[in-house]
């Protein structure tokens, strides 16, 4: 696919670039070869490919997924015991967003 200067000079417009004509057809060229790979890619036969999360053939250990107070019901009374607002037991923040 071969890009228009017109397609380029918008592409860099959204990209906030600032292109000088003479940078127009080393740029086209770039971005046509870019979407050329790209279509390359969108043909390749993928049909007995199965999808996969991850390309190493690793599984992660992951730890068991509970709840875990390292400081305790007194510790969490003393944190908010010196808190400047605290509220139902939640820390109260400024508000940021108006």
């Amino acid at each position: 696919m071969s890009l228009s200067p017109e397609q380029v000079q918008k592409i860099a417009h959204l990209a906030r670039l600032e292109l000088k004509p003479e940078q127009e057809g080393a740029y086209a060229r770039q971005l046509s070869d870019i979407l050329e790979m790209v279509g390359a890619l969108a043909r390749a036969d993928t049909e007995r490919i199965a999808p996969m999360a991850h390309p190493l053939d690793m599984v992660q250990r992951l730890r068991a997924d509970v709840v875990t107070d390292p400081v305790g019901a007194e510790g969490r009374a003393a944190f908010q015991a010196i808190a400047p607002a605290v509220q139902d037991g939640l820390y109260l923040v400024p508000k940021v967003i108006e």
